[in-house]
Parts: C-alpha cells; sequence; structure tokens
C-alpha cells in the first residue's frame, strides 16, 4: 500500500506532499512527522526510497508508507497523557512520534510496544538512542520515551492493564478482533487492519463499540502464536507502567523555563495545550515548531530603474541611457545628468518622480539604504561562491542556553537528554 502522495526530495516537503493530499490534517500530527527524518529508520543502501509514499522492507525490517501513518496517526487522536500500546512496533518510527505527542505540558503517558522479532527490537532501540542523542529536533520537545518487548502480541495476558490507544501493525483475521478491542479502556481508540481495511474502533462502553473504515490497505497477517510442548500457549509481560522521577520532572521543568525566559521574559509559554509549545519568540530566534528546517537566502535581482521610449521600443536598464552626441562628440545634457545623479545620491527618494528623456515619468525605487547594502554585500559573496541558494541551519536556542549555564558538565548532558544507556 502506498503511491498515494508524490515523492519528496526531502523529508519537509513528503510531509508538504501529505498535507496537501489531506493525509495530514492536525498541526499536532505535521508536527510530529516534521520532527522526526523518515530517512533516519532506512538502511544506507535504501536511502533513496525514503521519501516515496511507499512501504519498505528488508529481512524482518518493516515500514509501512508514509501515507498509512499519516492515517493512523490522525485516526488515534493523540494527546498528552495517554497510554499507548503499539503492537508490531517494528522499527519504532511511529512510536518516536507517538512519543512526541504524550508527554509535557499535560501529564507523561505510557509508551509501550511488542514486536515479535529480537532483531528489529535491536534496530528500534539503535535508532530511538541515535534520535535521542543527536537529533537536533529532540531537544525542541519532551518525548515519551518508548519501550519495547519481544513476543507475539496474541499472547499478551487477558489480565494486563488497558491502554488508552491501541495500534496493530499487521493484518487483524476476524477470530482475534475481540481479543484486540478488549486490550481497550473505555473511551479508547483502536486502529487496525481488519478485513483489508484500516478501521478504527471506539471502545463508547463496556461492550458497546463504534466503529469506522478508513481506507483499503494490505498487510501481511499476523503469525498466530505457537503452544509449549504441554499444549498451552505462553504469555508474554508487557512493559511495567513506571512512575517519572523528580529528576525527571525537575529536568522538564528547567527545559520549559528555559523555553519561556527566551520568549523575552513576559512569563508565559505560548500555546501551553500542545507538546509542541515552542512560542513565538523561540522559533524566531531558531528553535523552528516543526523540528530542524533551513532557510534559503533569495536571489536578489536588480530593478530596472528607467524606462527609455527609442525608435518606438521601451528599453530597459539600470542606468540613465545615453543622450545624443551634438557636434563635438560631446553627450547632450551630461552635465545635468552628472549633477542631477549626484543630487540624488545626497538625498535619498522615496517615491518621488522627475520626468526622463522621451517624455516618460521615472520613478526612483523606494528601499532603505541598509537594505540596498545587506543585497549588494550577498551579491558580492554569492559571485565569490558561485551559490546562489545555500543552505543556513537553524541555531539550536535551548541547547546553546543549556551549555552556558554554570552547571557540572554530567548534569548539562542530562538536561539535553543525553546520557550513557
Amino acid at each position: 500500500m502506498g503511491g498515494a502522495v508524490s515523492a519528496g526530495g526531502d523529508n519537509d516537503e513528503l510531509i508538504d506532499n501529505l498535507k496537501e493530499a489531506n493525509f495530514i490534517r492536525s498541526d499536532l500530527v505535521e508536527r510530529a512527522f516534521r520532527a522526526i527524518d523518515r530517512a533516519d529508520y532506512y538502511l544506507d543502501e535504501y536511502l533513496d526510497n525514503a521519501y516515496k509514499d511507499l512501504a519498505w522492507r528488508h529481512g524482518n525490517i518493516h515500514l509501512s508508507a508514509p501515507c498509512i501513518y499519516s492515517e493512523v496517526m490522525e485516526a488515534l487522536d493523540l494527546h498528552p497523557g495517554l497510554s499507548f500500546l503499539n503492537l508490531g512496533s517494528g522499527t519504532g518510527y511511529l512510536s518516536t512520534m507517538v512519543g512526541l505527542i504524550l508527554v509535557v505540558p499535560g501529564p507523561f503517558g505510557v509508551n509501550h510496544g511488542v514486536e515479535l522479532h529480537a532483531d528489529v527490537i535491536d534496530y528500534a532501540y539503535q535508532k530511538l538512542d541515535s534520535f535521542i542523542k543527536t537529533s537536533n529536533s529532540f531537544d525542541k520537545f519532551e518525548f515519551c520515551e518508548p519501550s519495547f518487548v519481544v513476543g507475539n502480541c496474541l499472547e499478551i495476558p487477558p489480565e494486563t492493564r488497558h491502554y488508552d490507544r491501541v495500534y496493530c501493525g499487521a493484518g487483524v483475521q476476524k477470530e482475534n478482533e475481540e481479543f484486540m478491542k478488549n486490550l481497550l479502556k473505555v473511551g479508547g481508540i483502536l486502529v487496525m487492519p481488519l478485513e483489508e481495511k484500516l478501521t478504527k474502533i471506539t471502545r463508547t462502553g463496556g461492550s458497546s463499540w463504534e466503529i469506522k473504515k478508513i481506507i483499503s490497505v494490505s498487510f501481511a497477517p499476523l503469525v498466530l502464536p505457537k503452544h509449549n510442548t504441554n499444549g498451552k500457549p505462553k504469555t508474554i509481560p508487557l512493559p511495567r507502567y513506571e512512575v517519572r522521577t523528580l529528576q525527571d520532572w525537575a529536568r522538564i521543568c528547567i527545559r520549559c523555563t528555559l523555553r519561556v525566559t527566551t520568549e523575552g521574559g513576559d512569563g508565559q509559554a505560548r500555546g501551553q495545550g500542545s507538546s509542541f509549545s515552542v512560542g513565538r519568540g523561540l522559533a524566531a530566534a531558531g528553535l523552528h515548531k516543526y523540528g530542524p528546517r533551513f532557510k534559503r537566502r533569495r536571489v536578489h535581482r536588480r530593478h530596472c530603474n528607467a524606462l527609455v521610449l527609442a525608435t518606438r521600443k521601451v528599453v530597459a536598464s539600470s542606468g540613465i541611457s545615453p543622450a545624443p552626441l551634438d557636434s563635438n562628440n560631446n553627450q547632450e545634457g551630461q552635465a545635468e545628468d552628472e549633477e542631477m545623479a549626484g543630487e540624488t545620491a545626497r538625498r535619498p527618494a522615496r517615491g518621488s518622480r522627475r520626468p526622463a528623456r522621451g517624455g516618460l515619468a521615472e520613478e526612483e525605487p523606494v528601499e532603505e539604504e541598509d537594505e540596498e547594502e545587506r543585497q549588494e554585500e550577498e551579491e558580492e559573496e554569492e559571485k565569490e561562491t558561485g551559490e546562489l541558494l545555500r543552505p543556513q541551519p537553524m541555531v539550536n536556542v535551548l541547547r546553546e542556553r543549556i551549555l552556558s549555564l554554570p552547571l557540572p558538565e554530567p548534569l548539562k548532558m542530562y538536561l539535553l537528554y543525553y546520557r550513557e544507556k
């Protein structure tokens, strides 16, 4: 399943295409997708396909098409403080995006995953560790870190705790539908492929359900559990619900305080209803709310300053057109032109008009002197380097502020969420 939208040149362009096709409809989902580069979850030899709307599989490693993940994220209706269970968690790409929504400024959520293959769990933890330690976008958000266990999701014991949100990344047979439903709390949402349809099931009561078909999909079916020699199925324990430590809360409070003070000292964090509340001042200072973005320099072009009518043609030029020569091979009005040019240089013109040769009115450009100087400097630099558009990375203000604090180095690393496993 996939190919519903055009391929992108990078992660942001892929997200733009998903938005245009209406697969991404909410700000929270958009920001989660932009914060995590899909290519980071690909093997190096397959990076050419990272921004295509296609599923990818290599051995046991598997990623669904971006349009599927976006529909799943929208259907789950995520917000801070929820508990989430990902059945068939795979590379952890979806769980990591969900983790950016489940925490702060609301309460901590729960982010659990079950995966059948041990090698895929190792791959997921490798990618998770890389995201935490190297991603520039990570310091812009708080994070509900996912925990994964190896096992068959159909071997989850029936007495396990229920979850607010559940997603299954494999085709569910009709006989296993009730098992999946019973993993939900009342009011919870289950999203899974059921009978070739991505299906959203909301638990409205103890034994009442609301079912909605979303889109047609094609998923590999769930692997049925194997029995032990005594004929009884084995069970797998899910990750434990853990109460966050005082150190975790202190770290979060310090980071949030640094974000607020970067706003300009108003003491109010903007957009606190969202786990992505970076604020306008902080974003303007370099912490983009969507994660690592790049601004590109504009290509400045000189505009024509004069329009000259000559032999029934309009000629555009950047200066004053030459006048006819007199009998001494001198240009008529040359002295006047030079005097006028000198006077114009001495006083800035703002939208003033003066008569030009040929009877046309010439309008002076309305530009600030500092803007002209800046453009000229950039044009000179572009001529020297031969680059018209050059990516310039945004500055991570939060990271810079933390590194400048008079604190021991290990504490700075903890505030940046760098830590040894």
